[in-house]
């Protein structure tokens, strides 16, 4: 699907600062936001660089109280490059803009006919790790497609969501302050040409497919809802996966680790906020 591209609209507004949450009944109103749907906010399509500033805002003017959110969204035609970004993955002779971005990784392509949804969640509040968060993002885009009978999957070092050997979803992250955004495009029924004048996630020849040629035939808004849908499941409730620590930078209550275990679990969390700041893509 080939479609005219750079359509400028409105960026969207920065939010309030909050700092406490209005509750009905009684109970810890953080308990509450652990265990809730985060709430969904739909853009439309939406040029890259003013959505990009406004993540970051929301991100910087979070309170303890902020709720968490989902953008649903799909990009005019953009390549975005990590920090990790290597000019030899870059396109070679694309017209496309380029963004350099701040979360990690190398470099993937937006446009028109992808389900993007950014992901602004506060970890430690959720009782996530990084890898936590990654796993439950993955996990839904996997339940999303075995409902329409496919069969996706995880490739160790290298996450994202495959349908045999093809990418359909590219992953990545930037964590401050214990807090989420970027997140997840969910290849829907675009053009892929672009694709082939770079190196997809820093990897030469990978391939890439879309819902469409795997014989989904959903609208962009359907397969939005129903990525919204299955990221809400994934991240709502406040039970953690298995072996999963409790947030960056804190150890987990309740653990059958040794203390050993936990306090190097602990170091390792800290680590990596000081030295990756918590980066990640592909």
């Amino acid at each position: 699907m080939n479609r005219e591209s750079p359509i400028v609209i409105r960026e969207p507004p920065a939010p309030e600062r909050r700092s406490a949450v209005a509750t009905h009944g009684a109970g810890d109103p953080h308990v509450a936001l652990r265990a809730s749907h985060p709430t969904v906010k739909r853009l439309g399509l939406a040029d890259y660089a003013p959505t990009y500033e406004a993540m970051k805002r929301f991100t910087a003017a979070r309170g303890p109280g902020t709720p968490d959110e989902l953008w649903l969204l799909e990009h005019p035609p953009v390549y975005t490059v990590g920090q990790a970004g290597r000019d030899e993955h870059l396109p070679r002779g694309a017209s496309i803009p380029v963004a350099r971005i701040d979360r990690g990784g190398q470099i993937t392509y937006h446009g028109p006919g992808q389900a993007i949804a950014y992901v602004l969640l506060d970890l430690r509040r959720r009782g996530l790790s990084v890898s936590g968060l990654v796993r439950r993002i993955e996990q839904a885009v996997i339940d999303l497609l075995a409902r329409h009978g496919l069969a996706g999957a995880r490739r160790p070092g290298a996450p994202g969501v495959y349908v045999g050997a093809a990418k359909v979803a590219a992953l990545g992250l930037r964590v401050r302050g214990g807090c989420s955004y970027h997140g997840v495009a969910l290849n829907v029924d675009m053009d892929l040409a672009p694709f082939a004048d770079i190196d997809p996630c820093g990897y030469p020849g990978l391939e890439v497919t879309q819902l469409a040629d795997l014989g989904v035939h959903l609208s962009l808004p359907e397969a939005s809802e129903a990525l919204a849908d299955a990221l809400g499941a994934a991240l709502s409730g406040a039970a953690r996966d298995q072996g999963e620590a409790a947030s960056p930078g804190s150890a987990e209550q309740g653990s059958s680790l040794t203390p050993r275990v936990i306090r190097f679990t602990f170091h390792v969390a800290r680590f990596t906020l000081d030295v990756s700041r918590l980066t990640f893509h592909a």
